[in-house]
């Protein structure tokens, strides 16, 4: 997701560091190139090894070191930024950044670069909620600088509140759409993602092997692209993307109705979800006792929710999948015209690397206007974004009908 992307990543003094360790592991994981810089107080809390380890590179700590400074000095690790992070931010750092103070290395680099920076405060409750950390997190805003927000919880000087350092993988997400193209900001997708069930009994139910990673990966891109995102979810072990608004629900009817009632707000729907298409005609409220050799369940037909969408007078840019087994391009170029959909998005879920409770995906794209492109094989992260990339290129000239 950030292959070749160059982060600086400044870590201050508080008891927090040691999570600044695992964000190194995801930003490095993720294909990113990242220089560490440390305050002195930083490494009190953990060893700049560790950081040289994970990352790669020497770690940096000294404004004035003649080795450091031939090979990468703070003018060159200024430059070289694609994204500057600082996690975590203290209030002391927060507050020199923001009176323009540069007196070393960290805050000299930040005074030096013209990356965008974005920081995660991570501080005593009382010195959060305090006037002085307020009006110099106010300005750091207005000059353009992001932010990640603390947690509300425990902080390990044992007071309750808000001032907990966010999530690595929360701060994960916020690099991410720091550095995506902001093409769909102000736009509001909905995504639906995962299977339904069915319930026949109070303990069985109809459903099928969609995992949600798919919907999930194009929820959580979506975001960081700058939409609002509204997730419509069957049952999943999957958490909400950062920053996206879930609704959780379980049978095809469920997703109908909260499809149907949010729809209107939407200039983009992708319905990833493999909703069942049918379910049984009557839901037994004891549980069935296995006496017969044989049973037969009766089954109705559910509603079809993309062809609904496709029939409404005023509809968003639609976006439907097919997960075929055979026959894949016919099948969902039937689909793509029946539906009256603006794009599909098709691929095989046969194959072992793609489809179904796999990270990976192999996909081919139809478009209303015949036109058509192959994805080989990718993480679902990254086809997400190729799908969202589609999307934008092709949403200014579609206005909702």
């Amino acid at each position: 997701m950030l292959k070749d992307t160059r982060i600086v990543l400044g870590v201050t003094g508080g008891i927090a560091a040691y999570k600044a360790v695992e964000l190194l592991r995801l930003l490095t994981k993720a294909g990113a190139r990242v220089h560490v810089v440390m305050t002195r107080s930083a490494q009190e809390f953990v060893t700049p090894l560790t950081f040289q380890t994970l990352s790669a590179n020497p770690v940096h700590s000294e404004l004035f070191n003649l080795i450091a400074e031939q090979e990468i000095g703070h003018i060159s690790l200024a430059d070289r930024a694609d994204l500057f992070v600082i996690a975590p931010a203290t209030a002391n750092v927060i507050g020199k950044i923001a009176g323009g103070i540069a007196d070393d290395l960290l805050t000299t680099t930040v005074m030096a670069t013209k990356a965008q920076v974005l920081i995660a405060p991570a501080m005593n409750v009382n010195m959060y909620t305090n006037p002085i950390y307020r009006e110099n997190e106010d300005k750091l805003r207005r000059l353009g600088y992001l932010f990640v927000a603390p947690e509300i919880g425990t902080l390990a000087c044992g007071w309750e509140g808000e001032g907990k350092l966010a999530a690595p993988e929360t701060i994960f997400e916020a690099v991410v759409a720091a550095l995506r193209p902001g093409d769909l900001e102000g736009q509001t997708v909905m995504v639906t993602a995962g299977p339904t069930r069915e319930e026949i009994d109070p303990v069985r139910f109809i459903s099928n092997h969609s995992s949600g990673r798919m919907g999930y990966a194009v929820a959580r891109a979506a975001r960081q692209r700058g939409a609002r995102v509204i997730l419509v979810s069957g049952p999943t072990g999957l958490a909400a993307p950062a920053g996206v608004e879930r609704i959780c629900v379980e049978s095809a009817r469920d997703m109908q109705a909260a499809v149907m009632e949010h729809v209107k707000e939407c200039a983009v729907v992708v319905k990833t979800a493999a909703v069942a298409d049918y379910r049984p005609a009557e839901r037994k409220g004891d549980k069935i006792k296995k006496q017969a050799a044989e049973m037969t369940l009766a089954l109705v037909k559910n509603p079809d929710i993309l062809a609904e969408l496709g029939r409404l007078k005023k509809r968003p840019f639609l976006v439907g999948f097919a997960a075929e087994t055979s026959r894949l391009e016919e099948y969902a170029a039937r689909k793509l015209a029946e539906k009256n959909l603006d794009m599909i998005v098709a691929n095989d879920v046969s194959l072992g690397d793609a489809g179904f409770n796999v990270d990976t995906n192999r996909a081919l794209f139809l478009f209303r206007d015949g036109s058509r492109q192959e994805c080989p094989l990718m993480s679902k992260d990254e086809l997400a974004n190729r799908i969202l990339d589609q999307i934008a290129s092709r949403l200014p000239a579609q206005r909702p009908r």
